[in-house]
């Protein structure tokens, strides 16, 4: 298992959202390490992207999104969920790749028991709110690094291989309403897979 290092991320959001796919995502969480494979993604790109959270520069909110890659951004949205983004490209760039769905892969167990009620395990991370929920993901994560030393980390495997040389479907992306980069084609997902989110 190698972990990703800041070169990975520092590249722009459509290549690392895509190379993200068959990666680990790991939390050392207090109770115990939880992490999935990634089996789905989306890429936003700052200000020409009018589906960012940075697309109209700076706020207090997406400070995080233009520092320096390799961090997480963790938004509030709807009032009752938190969801997770890896910050990459350049510093002062803007870029960020939302982390739509995993399949579980350490620490199922303690997944559950922050999934209450969830009886099927393929639920357990199958959307980005869901995804952090089962990893105990907050706003107290908001800015940590996935960089060496951290609590946070990503990393390839004997199978992330596999991942990329299989077919990755690109579509456009969930939830964006007409106006706001609903169009736009930044989404990748393992087609068929068990663990992805369901589109309605």
């Amino acid at each position: 298992m190698k972990r990703l290092a800041r070169s990975f991320y520092s590249r722009d959001a459509l290549t690392v959202a895509r190379e993200l796919i068959g990666c680990l995502f790991v939390y050392e969480h207090p109770r115990g390490r939880v992490g999935v494979r990634l089996v789905e993604t989306e890429a936003y790109r700052g200000v020409i992207d009018p589906g960012s959270h940075g697309y109209r520069g700076v706020t207090p909110r997406t400070e995080v999104m233009y520092g320096p890659p390799g961090r997480l951004y963790v938004y509030f949205t709807y009032g009752m969920h938190w969801c997770a983004n890896i910050v990459c490209a350049r510093e002062g760039e803007c870029e960020a790749v939302l982390l739509r769905a995993g399949e579980p892969f350490f620490g199922i167990d303690l997944m559950r028991k922050f999934r209450k009620g969830i009886t099927k395990d393929r639920l357990l991370a199958s959307g980005p709110a869901r995804l952090c929920q089962a990893m105990g993901i907050d706003k107290r994560h908001n800015g940590l690094s996935l960089l060496r030393g951290g609590d946070f980390w990503c990393a390839e495997d004997d199978d992330t291989d596999e991942y990329r040389k299989a077919e990755i479907a690109q579509t456009v992306r969930v939830g964006l309403a007409e106006g706001r980069g609903h169009e736009i084609p930044w989404r990748f997902v393992v087609p068929g897979h068990p663990y992805a989110s369901r589109r309605r």
